[in-house]
């Protein structure tokens, strides 16, 4: 896959960055920061010169790359304040990330990052449609057009049967963690869903994609010309009329989605009556159970489904992060109190959103040089969606 490197000087930093001469015209205190990616001992050898490293001030959002040094070493001269560090290194199919969150710089320091190893996704998110629209030329705005479109990465066959969507505890960027730091394992709230078939039913070609709506798979466009048409025989749907009975959020799919695309419910643990995603900032996980494992046995077993902490109703699934095909992290536009939900061997970055009811649509980007060597859509995929995604003004299936 493709790879850029950020070199810095100095106060020359990539257009992808901030200057420090625009961060503040008041001359802040400047503190000198070094970081050190540390590699895991079996993979030591990978370290080398010109991995990407970002801190990102919390406060007021501004971001400084550099690239490491000979000895993997980078080096930062930035105002007092409170960061984010990330480091994502794509070698191949083999993936490092790291991530650390509120680092209190106000002195010189050095900070080493240990990264974790991850692999390079088959089946991937490629967009994620969770914001709504206005209900133009109606009064209002209108958030029962939720979908995600999977994609294919890899060059071979995949079956979507027996893939499994949830989204993360807590639902929203800028919610506190009911679990004070994130958990080594995966926690699912409301509700997990598995794609039907019996191993080959549903298969999906290189590079091709899967719509799967979460909520009315129907022609939303037709009363609202800013929204979707969702009723097309080839999507999939999130739709159980036993556990969802809203009706506002979950219509009867509409007369070209065949039963057999409807999700399953794999195990229900909230107590809404409508499948609940964040208009705004949603983790979003896509996982499946390795095939010594029994989907019904893991769920009933103890530890796998638990309390929300400080929750006498909410529950989770806690899923391996093993297990996991590809997971996005999405932080609210409108804050400035994000927080990390996900492992950074999941998602070591993040995708804004930048507001809501916009019709805007976080989509993956293209790897154009591996799609021309593949013959097919290859998408950029480092676990790390802070590089691997951006912000769409209209969504892809807008017509």
């Amino acid at each position: 896959m493709r790879k850029i490197t950020y070199i810095v000087i100095a106060a020359l930093l990539s257009a992808a960055c901030t200057g420090l001469e625009n961060t503040n015209p008041y001359k802040p205190t400047l503190q000198d920061v070094e970081v050190f990616p540390q590699y895991p001992s079996e993979y030591a050898s990978y370290l080398r010169p010109g991995v990407s490293v970002t801190l990102e001030d919390m406060n007021l959002g501004n971001r400084y790359c550099c690239g490491t040094d000979i000895n993997g070493r980078a080096s930062f001269t930035v105002p007092s304040g409170l960061y984010r560090l990330s480091v994502s290194d794509l070698a191949g199919d083999e993936i490092f990330n790291g991530s650390m969150d509120r680092i209190a710089v106000n002195s010189a320091c050095r900070l080493d990052l240990p990264l974790v190893h991850s692999k390079a996704g088959h089946i991937i998110i490629k967009e994620i449609y969770c914001g709504g629209c206005m209900k133009t030329p109606e009064q209002g705005t209108y958030q029962t057009d939720q979908y995600i479109i999977l994609h294919n990465n890899y060059p071979q066959t995949e079956y979507l049967d027996g893939v499994c969507f949830g989204t993360l505890c807590p639902y929203n960027s800028n919610s506190n963690n009911p679990f004070g730091d994130i958990p080594q394992m995966v926690p699912l709230i409301q509700a997990t869903w598995r794609f039907p078939g019996n191993g080959t039913d549903f298969p999906l070609e290189p590079g091709e994609d899967a719509v799967l709506c979460l909520r009315g798979a129907i022609d939303h466009s037709a009363q609202y010309p800013l929204s979707v048409n969702l009723n097309k025989p080839e999507y999939f749907v999130c739709y159980n009329p036993t556990y969802f009975t809203n009706t506002s959020y979950h219509p009867a799919p509409g007369n070209n989605i065949s039963p057999d695309r409807w999700l399953d419910v794999l195990v229900k643990t909230g107590q809404a009556n409508a499948y609940t995603y964040s208009v705004s900032s949603p983790a979003t996980v896509l996982f499946r159970f390795p095939e010594d494992v029994d989907a019904s046995d893991y769920i009933v077993a103890e530890g796998s489904v638990v309390q929300v902490p400080g929750s006498s109703v909410d529950r989770v699934l806690m899923v391996r992060p093993e297990w996991v095909l590809d997971a996005v992290e999405v932080f609210n536009g409108a804050s400035t109190s994000n927080t990390k939900r996900l492992l950074p061997s999941l998602d070591a970055g993040y995708v804004t959103l930048s507001g809501t009811f916009l019709g805007h649509s976080l989509f993956r980007y293209t790897d154009d040089t591996l799609s021309e060597s593949m013959g097919y859509e290859v998408l950029k995929d480092s676990n790390n969606s802070t590089g691997d995604f951006y912000e769409r003004e209209t969504q892809s299936l807008h017509e």
